[in-house]
């Protein structure tokens, strides 16, 4: 008899583990704080995964292979999403052969994210099934529940997982879930993957038709619980809000919700009728309450300032009680800052001096920004620092103008910023442009994860390096220079003031290593003997800092 044991996991492991006993033979994505572990959790595990440039190219290459009966596992944080949403939207349409899970790790709180969006309503938008489980047990069988969901309507399902599901730790039962699939194989269907507008109209009717199966079937889920309590309270809940409501209100029956869309409404309001007071509590947007109220079940919601931050249990009893008074603020923490010994900390400091406009994005040098260096005027979104900054230079006054820098790191280069650089050849502005590229060898801000230009792959052995100075060049910059700014800032300092001069469109990669990534990347190249020379100008060649 095998002897099933109990571990204590994250909620990403959870994920990971499950896909890895349930035969995934694919693991997509592109690595954003609260979800990066999982692909890297799912390589240890022995699976297949593998950092994509984005999350829309990590979304498409699990789609082909899912096409070909593989099953599969794209991860990514909520933004990231919008920017797969484009083959999402579509997925849902063509459908896939093995099951396809897309995991979108949300925010709430904006613990480390530009901003605070509510991923469920993409689901109801795209028109695929969502699961969201509320610990690290029902990570693990949700993600197994979700690839069977998949595999019985050829649908993808999104996986809506949260910060504290993901980064809190509970006891799991793992088990195997699935016997070995098929072997992939090629199976031709030309109106089922070929979206023009003739097959892409019967595509959306069968979407439709299986969503109204799907939420037949979700009325006898077992992803559905109702836990019996008092008459007099009834709370609806999902995700990780289910356990702050157990203990804020243990008298109360509850209905937890394990798949919230399509929702189970006759199940819904079977509950909302058995209580005499029906609450939804729900972290984020009023999701749940909109919906259950559009189908004419009479249910109360929490006030407005619930909606922003994380829910504990003590936001839940204020929200049971009504309580709208002022919340007591938390104390202030310290600032974060640029580490010591980071190289970005000379480009900032020479940036500022030189009263620069600068057109930022996201990373850890985004923390530029904050004192002493106030070095940073825009941050939108991955990619957004060059067209930015091209906007900015089209219509500024020609003495503004040539002070406008877009600065990008190495990783969100090549996330989503050459189309920037193409645009930036296609249009020039009537004064050029300038782009610093912060390139230290790594993905800082996640945790040191790999991308196309270290040469490495997620699990740090070597692969094709992509050249930014070469990329750019073969777009059509003239002037590309290659700096380490920590040990050349004068000659940095001297580079970009004539590149701003000039009147041209330049790109300045300054180069050198994080400064925490250093051990492990050094270290990788000796495991590997391999080490990039990279062409400088005009200084010859010379390897990253150290």
């Amino acid at each position: 008899m095998t002897t099933i044991t109990k571990r204590l996991l994250f909620g990403n492991e959870a994920i990971a583990l499950a896909a890895r006993n349930a035969g995934v033979a694919l693991g997509t994505g592109y690595p954003g704080t609260p979800s990066t572990e999982i692909l890297e959790y799912f390589a240890e595990y022995g699976g297949q995964a593998q950092w994509a440039p984005n999350e829309k190219v990590a979304l498409e290459v699990a789609l082909g292979a899912s096409f070909c009966g593989a099953r599969t596992l794209v991860t990514m944080k909520h933004v990231g999403l919008n920017v797969a949403a484009d083959p999402f939207f579509t997925a849902a349409y063509t459908g896939v052969d093995g099951g396809m899970v897309v995991v979108s790790a949300d925010d709430p709180g904006m613990a480390s994210s530009q901003n605070e969006q509510d991923n469920r309503h993409y689901a109801v938008a795209a028109g695929v099934p969502m699961l969201e489980p509320s610990s690290s047990q029902e990570a693990y069988d949700f993600t197994a529940a979700a690839i069977d969901l998949s595999e019985k309507w050829h649908i993808p399902v999104l996986l809506r997982v949260t910060t504290r599901i993901c980064h809190s730790k509970t006891v799991v039962t793992p088990r195997w879930l699935f016997p070995p699939s098929d072997a992939p194989k090629f199976r031709r269907d030309i109106k089922g993957r070929v979206m023009i507008p003739a097959y892409a109209r019967p595509a959306h009717r069968r979407l439709r038709a299986k969503l109204a199966e799907i939420a037949q079937w979700a009325e006898d889920s077992a992803l559905t619980r109702v836990i019996q309590g008092s008459k007099s309270l009834g709370i609806i809940t999902s995700g990780v809000t289910y356990y702050h409501v157990r203990e804020a209100a243990p008298e109360a029956s509850i209905l937890k919700l394990g798949i919230t869309h399509p929702l189970p409404i006759e199940k819904i309001r079977q509950f909302a009728e058995s209580v005499e007071c029906c609450v939804v509590v729900e972290e984020g947007d009023p999701y749940l309450a909109t919906h259950i109220r559009a189908a004419g079940i009479s249910v109360d919601s929490k006030p407005e300032m619930y909606r922003f931050g994380e829910l504990n249990v003590e936001r839940v009893r204020r929200i049971l009680a009504n309580d709208e008074s002022p919340e007591p603020q938390p104390p202030a923490g310290k600032l974060p800052e640029l580490c010591k010994g980071c190289p970005y900390r000379p480009v900032y400091d020479i940036l500022h001096r030189m009263n620069c406009i600068v057109s930022g994005d996201i990373g850890c040098y985004t923390l530029g920004v904050l004192p002493p260096y106030e070095a940073m005027d825009t941050c939108v979104c991955m990619g957004a620092s060059i067209p930015v900054g091209l906007g900015m230079r089209h219509v500024l006054p020609p003495d503004q103008a040539r002070r406008v820098v877009s600065v990008i790191g190495d990783s969100t280069f090549m996330h989503t910023g050459i189309p920037g650089i193409v645009e930036m050849v296609y249009n020039p502005p009537p004064d050029g442009h300038v782009v610093i590229v912060l390139d230290n060898g790594t993905t800082a801000m996640t945790g040191q994860q790999e991308h196309p230009a270290t040469g490495r792959s997620l699990e740090h052995t070597p692969t094709n390096r992509v050249s930014i100075e070469d990329v750019a060049r073969a777009i059509g910059v003239k002037e590309v220079h290659v700096i380490d700014p920590t040990r050349e800032a004068a000659r940095f300092e001297e580079t970009l003031e004539k590149c701003l001069q000039s009147g041209q469109l330049s790109l300045i990669v300054a180069r050198h290593y994080c400064i925490l990534a250093a051990p492990s990347i050094k270290e990788f190249e000796k495991l590997t003997q391999q080490q990039f020379d990279f062409q400088c100008a005009p200084g010859g060649s010379e390897h990253y800092g150290e």
